[in-house]
């Protein structure tokens, strides 16, 4: 059977609609719990420094949050589907809120491994669980715009972490900063339970012409009931297929995007002797380019998306021009020793990397919508799999080599796989499953 592309709308606005405040409380989400993960590679030296860890050690440390992250990304995302965003998003705020306050009082390797893994533990199901969010509330022509702000809400609280954290360490050490992003964490989470609502309908903020808008089915539902959504199976073997190309080429992109995270800080301080201030500014730099493009990728594909109504062109199109201008933009980094020329490089690489960032996420959204958190799960594994590999990987070449070179190398490698892989991505929609026969009486 062919695969249908969808019939693709005029495009909806957000501003005076409920849609667009919820799409503001998911960017807060994102800001911070990037802000979260970000923050420990600016206060990378100090910790290492005072808790007397080689680069190693603290790779371990750092891969220790990814290991839960990436094995819980599908059941993670069942959850969300299964007991609603509202509920789930709330106590997984709490828990990573806890999880960021112990990271500021670890006293060696294995306590702060431990806190790094509760906090991957508490986040692993958390974008999953907004991508259903998302799927509920946003209209299909707006999925790529809707991932690509909150994204780019991501990369934003990535870009200040490191100026935040410089400002904190320099004047009341590395452990406060953890302790105050805990906290922001958990008054997040008690907005969230406040303001939001699973489904459209059960918000009496919403209009009729909001619900239309987003789809007969959110307006034809009565407040209370289950819908049919809901009870649907997942169908699990096709779903894996269909995803499988998606989750490699996320894999190849998280590679990349963990070395930005978790590294960048110490690549600065070891290969050109900047200060806590220098290293954090120029961190801030590189990091601030995916603020714009997350956006601008979104954009882009919704837009290609209403010209072309093809999904495969609109996604895929993304895709390579996205892994390939990063490939590209970062190689000059591996053949001049220049601090220009380099920042310059890897913001470059940085910036394309990001316009492949919210098409990740809104292609699980195209295939499956009544099963977004599943798919989003299946998808971000990939991620997951990626942030345990790549910290280990890269500071075991550090110390083996005393260079920066070959694990650069290896990312260049990585981001031309995922250009080539991103050419078997299939971004409709599943077929619906056959309706099983009715039985005729005798």
């Amino acid at each position: 059977m062919t695969l249908a592309e969808p019939k693709v709308p005029t495009r909806s606005p957000l501003r005076h609609r409920v849609r667009g405040r919820i799409l503001m409380l998911l960017c807060i989400l994102y800001a911070v719990s990037y802000l979260d993960r970000t923050a420990i590679s600016t206060a990378a030296p100090s910790i290492r420094a005072d808790l007397h860890l080689s680069d190693t050690q603290f790779g371990l440390a750092l891969a220790a949050y990814s290991l839960p992250y990436a094995l819980l990304q599908v059941f993670g995302g069942w959850i969300g589907d299964r007991f609603g965003p509202r509920k789930v998003l709330s106590i997984l705020a709490v828990a990573w809120g806890l999880s960021t306050l112990w990271t500021g009082l670890a006293t060696g390797l294995l306590a702060l491994g431990a806190a790094r893994l509760m906090l991957g533990l508490s986040e692993g199901a958390a974008f999953p669980t907004a991508t259903r969010a998302m799927s509920t509330w946003l209209p299909s022509d707006r999925r790529g715009y809707g991932q690509g702000v909150v994204h780019s809400a991501a990369r934003l609280g990535a870009a200040i972490a490191p100026l935040i954290m410089a400002g904190l360490i320099a004047t009341l050490g590395w452990r406060v900063g953890f302790v105050a992003l805990g906290v922001l964490s958990v008054i997040w989470s008690i907005a969230w339970a406040r303001r939001f609502r699973d489904r459209p309908q059960d918000d009496k903020r919403v209009s009729a012409t909001e619900l239309g808008e987003l789809g007969t089915q959110h307006a034809d539902e009565a407040p209370g009931t289950t819908s049919a959504v809901e009870r649907r199976k997942v169908p699990w073997r096709r779903l894996v297929r269909r995803i499988a190309p998606v989750t490699l080429v996320d894999f190849c992109y998280g590679w990349m995007l963990w070395v930005y995270l978790t590294w960048l800080p110490s690549f600065f301080q070891d290969e050109y002797g900047l200060a806590l201030a220098g290293f954090a500014l120029f961190t801030s730099l590189v990091l601030s380019a995916g603020v714009l493009s997350d956006t601008l990728g979104g954009m882009l594909s919704d837009r290609l998306l209403a010209r072309t109504r093809s999904l495969r062109t609109a996604r895929r199109t993304n895709l390579v021009i996205g892994l390939a201008g990063s490939m590209l933009a970062l190689i000059p980094s591996l053949l001049v020793h220049n601090l220009v020329v380099v920042t310059i490089s890897l913001t470059l690489s940085f910036f394309f990397l990001e316009l492949t960032n919210s098409v990740l996420w809104a292609i699980p959204m195209d295939i499956a919508p009544d099963h977004a958190g599943v798919a989003s799960g299946l998808m971000n594994t990939g991620f997951g799999v990626a942030g345990i590999v790549s910290p280990i990987v890269f500071g075991f070449l550090i110390d083996q080599t005393g260079n920066w070179q070959l694990p650069f190398a290896l990312s260049v490698a990585l981001l031309a796989a995922g250009t080539l892989l991103s050419l078997r991505v299939d971004p409709r929609p599943l077929d619906p499953e056959p309706a099983p026969p009715s039985a005729t009486p005798s």
